[in-house]
């Protein structure tokens, strides 16, 4: 399994090197306070990047929110099954 990783993260990264090399055309990035002339394959990169930090962030409540009612269903079936077991310990009255 290892070894498949490994593979898999070598061919990413051939496919990244092969990617910046075929968009190394410069294009003008215009911005709030000026403009630069940056490579097509950085941008995409860049913007690349941001997309997947801001699908991170706009997830996190919806995770968060999931882990606090795990920890609550934990809590509550802890609970139950120590009320089982008291159950179990009592004698039958016949």
């Amino acid at each position: 399994m290892r070894f498949i990783k490994l593979l898999f993260l070598i061919l990413v990264m051939m496919f990244g090197a092969v990617f910046a090399v075929l968009n190394s055309d410069s294009v003008p990035v215009n911005y709030y306070f000026g403009s630069r002339d940056l490579p097509l394959s950085l941008v995409l990169t860049l913007v690349l990047g941001v997309g997947v930090l801001l699908g991170l962030f706009s997830g996190m409540g919806r995770i968060v929110g999931l882990k606090r009612e795990i920890q609550t269903l934990k809590r509550r079936s802890e609970m139950v099954s120590k009320e089982v077991n008291n159950l179990r310990a009592l004698p039958l009255k016949e």
